[in-house]
């Protein structure tokens, strides 16, 4: 069946934010970069890759249901990040916004009684629980350190071990 349109112009702008949230990423792994935060830059740059692969995701489920695909401007991204922890925090309410959004997307679902959109959706539902908690986390982590090189130096290594699985593929 045929995505209905409503939905196929939520999703799209959907698409765009998703965009939007890989943009948001990669200024802050690029600031974490310029700062030689190196873990930091690459948790970012992993997380920017995650949020182009949602994108796509949404891009391809418009496609296969027979819609249309559009491509607005992105807008542009804050770059004046000045310190990990106000970055994460950003991050943080990032995704809650992203997570309501995802949400009017079920709800248009529902009321549509678009099942298929909606099992799409359950995916991304879920995606957000696990993106807010990671950066509401590591905020946390981040205020609990405080002014310590040290522990923001440990942070950093542990951070640099993060890497990137496309997580629409396999699914976990």
């Amino acid at each position: 069946m045929k995505i209905g349109n409503k939905m196929e112009e939520a999703i799209n702008k959907q698409v765009n934010a998703e965009i939007y949230s890989a943009y948001l990423y990669l200024s802050m792994s690029a600031k974490c970069t310029e700062v030689n935060l190196k873990g930091f830059a690459n948790w970012f740059y992993v997380q920017a890759q995650e949020e182009m692969t949602h994108a796509m995701k949404f891009y391809r489920f418009v496609l296969e249901r027979g819609g249309h695909a559009i491509f607005p401007a992105v807008e542009k991204v804050r770059d004046d990040w000045k310190s990990p922890l106000e970055m994460f925090e950003a991050a943080y309410a990032h995704e809650q916004k992203v997570t309501a959004m995802i949400n009017n997307l079920m709800d248009i679902a529902i009321t549509e009684k678009d099942h298929a959109s909606a099992s799409m959706l359950k995916w991304f539902i879920d995606e957000q629980v696990e993106e807010e908690a990671n950066s509401s986390e590591l905020a946390d982590k981040l205020k609990l350190i405080g002014d310590s090189k040290d522990a923001l130096f440990m942070t950093d290594k542990e951070l640099s071990l993060r890497v990137f699985v496309d997580s629409t593929v396999t699914g976990a």
